[in-house]
């Protein structure tokens, strides 16, 4: 998947992930994807949350070594 826009919020944790995503997406078009690495191993279950509050759909999410790819779909 080509995302829009990448967002890399390593070394942080929660909720400055969620937070820098949440303006992130705010710059976005409907329908456009972002992808968002995190190294925050709580990030996964974060993201699921904000995604069903939110109504922004999460696309996907993996992991790569230690890192955590989270892909959301702009509502």
């Amino acid at each position: 998947m080509q995302p829009d826009k990448e967002l890399d919020t390593s070394g942080l944790s929660c909720p400055l992930p969620i937070l820098k995503t949440k303006k992130a997406l705010a710059d976005m078009l409907s329908g456009q994807v972002l992808k968002v690495v995190a190294t925050d191993p709580g990030s996964s279950r974060d993201f699921q949350a904000f995604a069903r509050q939110t109504g922004h759909e999460l696309v996907g999410q993996e992991t790569v070594n230690d890192h955590f790819v989270h892909w959301l779909r702009r509502r």
